[in-house]
């Protein structure tokens, strides 16, 4: 599973948790995660999302 980063706050999202407080069950992908959503923490979109290489 991937883990994105935030590129303004550092917020990760891990694929492998979702984000069940919006409705995004654990081990969603990113790409199946809704284009509308928004960053928890600063508000912005998908495209300000970085793959993270471990």
């Amino acid at each position: 599973m991937k883990r994105y980063a935030c590129a303004v706050c550092g917020l990760i999202y891990d694929e492998a948790e979702g984000w069940p407080e919006d409705d995004i069950p654990a081990g969603t992908p990113w790409e199946q995660v809704p284009e509308d959503w928004k960053c928890p923490e600063c508000g912005v979109g998908k495209e300000d999302f970085e793959l993270m290489i471990d």
